[in-house]
């Protein structure tokens, strides 16, 4: 990887003037007062239930306290992707600690770092002041985020909202771990054999990074309320997820303008369109659909991290520091992207050597916890709870879709990234060993598949969706090459300005009407970058999707749910006609009850075939049984398997689902 003297900025030259002299710090009687009001604060916004409003006050502490990036919108990403990291970490420390996660000591702990961290670096909190592009890139997130949010929002009843969630069976556990790690206050991996007892024991090692950070939040937005159960569990999990999406959008645009490094307002503009579209236009709004919301995050921090890795910030602490937290947070979200991600960072170390050599302390100092605390969950995951036999799981979307994809916006990208007006600069020859990381990632996971027997599957398509993101980071280099409207100067006088900026600005709306009709986001393409079975983008086919019509197992579930409330140390499993819907129904109901723990010797087995597997039902779940009955096809595999043998009607209760749903 080239290497770049000095470092770089995002859209910051190393001719900046020289940073304001540090402040001074506070004697002890005020620092002392700051630090109780620290603690006061939240515990007064607590007690008013004002509790979310502190979220919102540490990122904006934290990024005021940051000096890299010129806009606010950088000091926000970077603030963000730093506490994401530290926020996973810090979890182990929720965990043990007696107060959970509580908002108040939370945000007290926070502060309070907060406030050290000023005083020992002399820094008074300072952020620069919003611009338009600011602004620009929040609108874009925030619409591209309500498209997808539309039919949550005309879904009028919670059978409506339900059967959109289960169009993604990983929907049914995501919830799950959510609510347990809201309820026991942390993550569940430091007590397995407890947590056991709440979750689906395949779920005990899974990355929860994601999962602690939004139970979190949402803590604070309950003001530390009671944690939500069934309907409202639900809702609040769907709100974390579009949140986290949203989160994605934004750190894809954002990574996309930092790559690019300063540009005109027009093409600035127009990157900004262009990233959203293509995210919008491409197979990553599947991980909304498909509940994937650990992928999600970990791929927000991923695209963050691409950024810092291809265009490093000036101030060389920032960046070990922000690079620290984020593999480590990647690492407890989603540690699929922790070894890509992490031979990205050490092509970047290797690059910047001479740069790091004339900071041994804190170089030293940050990769120590890193080391540490990334490769924990991985380690985990693979050593203990043998998690690397799922490389090989088949499923997923059919992989030529996402090779078109990447065939087709690779080109694209690659071409514009070679011109040699961008081929001349670092940053980009950066960008190309970042993309061919991705790129040799993506395939030794199809090479795991093809060597097992299967097609490139489930793993591969998530190793496509980095790729994806490195690629929508790269349109960058494509917005570089736009004209702009020419510059006057004293020799040639300036033409008149609207006709002067005219062929520009006709130039720019075309490229933008072209890529938002190629990503079919408007016209009659249908998406080149992906299509669906319905010839459209995910993005368009779930936004008009008709919410009015429910499917059986989301009548089944929603019925079973308002009607047969759990009952303590009874398990509760639904069986239904055909093999495949009792167990979709029977994850969602364990999960709006809280119960997948319990329910978990009755879903979790390789038999999905009628009646064999309520027969298996019956030997492996121990009693008292509670069976709802969805369809007349189940009783009789019931009655068939009691009078094979009679031993099984012991501790078995049996209950019609009622009202009778259609068949």
């Amino acid at each position: 990887m080239p290497a770049v003297p000095g470092g770089t900025d995002n859209r910051k030259s190393a001719g900046t003037p020289t940073a304001p002299p540090a402040a001074r710090r506070p004697g002890i009687g005020p620092l002392l007062a700051i630090l109780l009001g620290c603690w006061l604060v939240p515990f007064a916004a607590n007690a008013v239930h004002a509790a979310w409003l502190l979220p919102p006050v540490v990122l904006l502490g934290t990024a005021s306290l940051l000096r890299s990036g010129r806009t606010l919108l950088d000091r926000v990403m970077l603030a963000l992707a730093l506490l994401a990291g530290l926020t996973c970490a810090a979890g182990l420390l929720f965990t043990v600690w007696p107060w959970g996660l509580h908002p108040v000591p939370v945000t007290g702990l926070a502060l309070t770092v907060l406030t050290l961290a000023a005083v020992l670096s002399r820094r008074a909190p300072r952020l620069p002041r919003p611009g338009w592009s600011d602004f620009a890139s929040l609108a874009a997130a925030a619409l591209a985020a309500g498209y997808l949010a539309t039919p949550y929002l005309r879904a009028d009843t919670f059978g409506q909202r339900l059967n959109l969630a289960m169009v993604g069976e990983d929907n049914g556990r995501h919830p799950a771990l959510f609510d347990v790690i809201g309820r026991l206050g942390g993550y569940l991996f430091l007590d397995a054999d407890s947590a056991r007892e709440h979750i689906f024991s395949g779920l005990v090692h899974y990355p929860q990074g994601w999962h602690l950070t939004t139970a979190l939040l949402d803590g604070f937005l309950r003001s530390a309320g009671d944690p939500p159960t069934g309907a409202r569990l639900m809702d609040h999990y769907v709100l974390w997820c579009l949140a986290t999406f949203a989160v994605l959008l934004l750190a894809v645009t954002w990574a996309a303008q930092h790559v690019a490094g300063p540009l005109h307002p027009l093409r600035r503009l127009v990157l900004i369109i262009a990233a959203t579209a293509l995210a919008l236009g491409t197979e990553l709004p599947r991980l909304l659909v498909a509940g994937y919301p650990s992928e999600t995050f970990g791929l927000s921090l991923s695209a963050i991290l691409i950024a810092l890795v291809v265009r490093p910030l000036n101030r060389l602490r920032e960046q070990l520091i922000l690079v620290g937290a984020v593999l480590i947070g990647i690492g407890f979200s989603y540690y699929l992207f922790l070894f890509p991600t992490g031979a990205m960072v050490l092509c970047w170390l290797i690059a910047d050597r001479r740069r790091l050599r004339a900071r041994p302390g804190t170089v030293a100092a940050v990769a120590v916890p890193t080391a540490a605390l990334a490769p924990l969950i991985p380690l985990l995951g693979l050593l203990v709870a043998g998690q690397s036999e799922a490389l090989a799981a088949p499923g997923g979307t059919p992989p030529v879709e996402t090779y078109n994809t990447m065939l087709g916006l690779g080109a694209v990208v690659v071409a514009g990234t070679l011109v040699r007006a961008n081929l001349a600069e670092s940053t980009w020859r950066r960008y190309l060993v970042t993309l061919a990381v991705g790129l040799l990632f993506s395939a030794s996971m199809a090479a795991v598949n093809l060597a097992n027997g299967t097609q490139p599957a489930y793993y591969f398509g998530k190793t496509a969706h980095l790729v994806i993101v490195v690629l929508i980071i790269g349109a960058a280099a494509l917005a570089r090459l736009l004209p702009v409207p020419a510059q006057g100067s004293e020799s040639e006088p300036r033409r008149r300005p609207i006709t002067g900026a005219l062929p520009a600005v006709a130039t720019a709306a075309l490229v933008t009407l072209a890529v938002l009709a190629g990503t079919g986001l408007v016209g009659w393409t249908g998406g080149f970058f992906h299509r669906t079975r319905g010839n459209g983008t995910w993005a368009t086919d779930w936004a008009d999707r008709d919410v009015r019509a429910i499917t059986r197992s989301a009548s089944v579930t929603a019925t079973a749910y308002r009607n047969y409330p759990a009952i303590p140390g009874t398990v509760t499993l639904v069986v239904d006609k055909q093999g495949l819907q009792g167990y979709r129904e029977s994850i969602f109901l364990s999960a709006l009850q809280g119960t997948s723990g319990q329910t978990e010797p009755g879903i979790y087995f390789r038999i999905y075939d009628e009646p064999a597997r309520t027969a298996e039902i019956l030997r492996r779940v121990p009693r008292p049984l509670r069976l709802i009955v969805a369809a007349p096809a189940a009783q009789q595999a019931i009655d068939g398997a009691l009078k094979a043998e009679p031993a099984l009607r012991d501790g078995l209760t049996l209950v019609p689902l009622k009202p009778a749903t259609p068949r």
